[in-house]
């Protein structure tokens, strides 16, 4: 990888399928190459697929198959700007619809359980609005929701 900083993703064997997934569902995303294990290491053998190189959105990412060791979880996500409802609405359901969960206010996790805040920029600008009674309506309006649905976001704003 070209890049010093590199995002270590830790998968328990199934770094590839969800690479693969990535680049099939995120525009500027790929699997860049793949190194298979030198030896034996505690949860695989010589041969098995050790890790995956691929970006996400440009970001340059590693996925590790170290095993069942460490679980994913909210603590890190990915937020994927969107730029309208059919956009959120391919990103959220490809991302729940191939075996993932809905979650609160945007995010989502995949079937790895990697967690994805799926914003659109009318959110974003919304909740950063200088009138803080419309930013406080579009907040209110946004707890209330799985999957951001952006017309109720924009009515929220206007009041």
């Amino acid at each position: 990888m070209a890049s010093k900083n590199t995002v270590c993703l830790w998968y328990d064997g199934t770094a590839l399928d969800a690479a693969t997934f990535y680049a099939e569902t995120f525009p500027d995303t790929a699997v860049t190459a793949v190194h298979h294990a030198p030896g034996d290491y505690p949860d695989g053998k010589r041969g098995n697929v050790l890790t995956v190189e691929f970006t996400v959105m440009g970001i340059p990412c590693v996925g590790l198959n170290g095993g069942p060791q460490f679980k994913h979880d909210e603590a890190f996500s990915f937020q994927v700007t969107t730029e309208d409802q059919a956009e959120t609405d391919r990103l959220w359901n490809a991302i729940v619809g191939n075996g993932g969960q809905e979650s609160a206010c945007g995010w989502c996790k995949d079937k790895w359980g990697l967690s994805w805040q799926i914003t659109p920029r009318v959110l974003l600008d919304a909740v950063t609005n200088p009138d803080q009674a419309a930013a406080q309506r579009a907040f209110n309006a946004m707890m209330e929701m799985g999957k951001i649905d952006i017309a109720k976001i924009e009515a929220a704003l206007r009041g």
